[in-house]
This record gives structure tokens, C-alpha cells and sequence, in this order.
């Protein structure tokens, strides 16, 4: 598939990407390397792992990262409860230690986890390892290793070669620098905040039912307030969020009831301090600009 038929077709999908982003992913697809994407929270990452996975029309294995992530939660373990009860069954029995060994560090009790999940998957799946800046750098460099070889090790059972390699998307909110081992081994690509043009587009693709001239209100405003001097400024999740809310309150204009306009901020503004710093007066100005 060409960069320009990912494009149409994660579209056809509803979700739309840039030329740049359409050409990182058919690379990352074709050379076989993880494609890392950084940005803020909410334009569309993750979305972009789940829209890969229903146009390949096959499995997300999702691997969402956090601090002191380890092997047990990320790769395998072993079901120790059921090779505890497998060992009682057998003590009666004349099998040697060798023999019960071989059976309780079998494939039987063997539990996967998302990367060697998706190592095994028969049909070619789209892995998605989220928020990798929330992980320890020692994850870094383990993910590294297994990447690198599409291979896993496990001492009591040997080794795992990757059935079918998978497509891997990871990412990254930027909260802090990524090990230049793994950019390098990456194809990379950074999301800004979408552009006016394509966030309207994006927001007509989503919600059709919402009145063209609505829309553009709606985007002129969010463009406006990422503006602002705010802790976390609104992705495309928020404004969809905040879309749909103003249509199922039924305003047609945004100027029509200010009071219950600035009530539902609470779909865009995710901090106290930021709701501080959008008074009704403020909420007014940036609506009228």
C-alpha cells in the first residue's frame, strides 16, 4: 500500500492524517521499524494505533507504560499457582524432577503478556506501546533489545522467534527525553495541534450532524484558547468532547447563552488554574475574536 492509499484510506476510517504523517507510517510499515510519535496529549496518537488496527483488519495489543513497568508485566510470567497444583498432582507419581520440570515450564503455563503477545500472533497485529516517556529508561533499552530482534528469551523455556513481525506504534507525550538508541531505531514523527483547516475538517468528519457554521465557531474558539497561557491546552479529543456537548445542549451559535457556554468548559479546561484563567469576560472575548 502507497503513502497516499494509507491516507484515503485511514480517512474512509474518520481519522485524517497529513502527508507527512501518511508517508511515516507507510516507511515505518515497509522498512519494519517502530514508528514513534510525540505530542501532546489528545491530537490523535493513540487513535492512530486504533485506526492502523481496523484497516489491517487485525489485532491492537495494547501496552500502556508507567513507572517501574518490569518484564512480568510487559512480557511473560509464569502461571505459578497452576504449576504449584500441576506439582501436587505429580508428587504420587514415579516421573523424575527432570520430566515435571519440563512439564510446569511448558507453553501450558506460560503467560503472555503484550510484547510477547504480539510476537506470536499469527496474522500480523499492531502494537501499540502508549506513553513510553512514563516508563523507566532500563524499559527503554529492554524494549530495545526485543525490537531489535523480534525475539524473546526465557530461561526456563527458550527462545520465542517473532511469528509475524508486528506493526509498532509507540508513544510519547514529551514529559521527558527519550534515549537516543531508541529514536534512532524509530521512524519518527511529531503531531502538532492540528491546523484551522484541518481541525474543522476533523471536526465535520466526526460530526457531520453539526451546522457548518457552528463548527467553525467551535474551532475558532479552541484555536483561540490554545492561545491562552493555560497548563494543559484542549487536543482534538477535547474539542470533539466539547462539540458534541454544545449540540446535545442545542445552541446554534455560540454567542447565544454565554452563562451556559462557559459551563461546559469543563469539556476543554482539565486544571483548576486554567478554569481560573478563563473568566466569563475572557470566555467572551476569545468567542468574539
Amino acid at each position: 500500500m502507497q503513502w497516499n492509499d494509507i491516507k484515503t484510506s485511514l480517512y474512509n476510517l474518520d481519522y485524517i492524517a497529513s502527508e507527512e504523517l501518511a508517508m511515516s507510517i507507510h516507511l515505518a510499515i515497509n522498512l519494519e521499524r517502530p514508528l514513534l510519535l510525540e505530542g501532546e496529549a489528545g491530537i490523535g496518537k493513540t487513535a492512530l494505533a486504533i485506526a492502523l488496527s481496523k484497516l489491517h483488519k487485525t489485532n491492537l495489543i495494547r501496552l500502556q507504560c508507567y513507572e517501574g513497568l518490569d518484564s512480568a508485566s510487559t512480557i511473560y510470567e509464569w502461571n505459578y499457582q497452576k504449576q504449584l497444583l500441576s506439582i501436587r498432582l505429580n508428587e504420587n507419581k514415579n516421573d523424575n524432577k527432570l520430566k515435571i520440570d519440563e512439564h510446569i515450564f511448558s507453553k501450558e503455563f506460560l503467560l503472555e503478556r503484550p510484547l510477547l503477545r504480539a510476537l506470536t500472533q499469527k496474522k500480523t497485529p499492531v502494537l501499540l506501546i502508549d506513553e513510553i516517556d512514563r516508563a523507566d529508561e532500563e524499559f527503554e533499552a529492554y524494549l530495545l533489545e526485543i525490537l531489535s530482534e523480534y525475539q524473546v528469551s526465557i530461561p526456563e523455556y527458550g527462545t520465542i522467534q517473532a511469528v509475524t513481525k508486528p506493526i509498532v506504534i509507540i508513544t510519547s507525550n514529551n514529559t521527558r527525553d527519550l534515549s537516543d538508541a531508541l529514536r534512532r531505531r524509530c521512524i519518527y514523527n511529531y503531531l502538532y495541534y492540528p491546523k484551522k483547516e484541518l481541525e474543522l475538517e476533523i471536526l465535520q468528519k466526526k460530526l457531520p450532524d453539526i451546522d457548518f457554521q457552528l463548527s467553525t465557531q467551535i474551532v475558532n474558539f479552541v484555536q483561540n484558547l490554545r492561545l491562552q497561557d493555560l497548563e494543559k491546552k484542549p487536543g482534538i479529543a477535547e474539542t470533539l468532547d466539547w462539540a458534541a456537548a454544545i449540540s446535545g445542549l442545542g445552541l446554534k451559535d455560540l454567542s447565544e447563552n454565554y452563562k451556559i457556554l462557559h459551563s461546559t468548559l469543563v469539556c476543554l479546561l482539565k486544571t483548576e488554574a486554567d478554569k481560573a484563567v478563563i473568566s466569563p469576560e475572557t470566555l467572551q472575548k476569545i468567542a468574539k475574536i
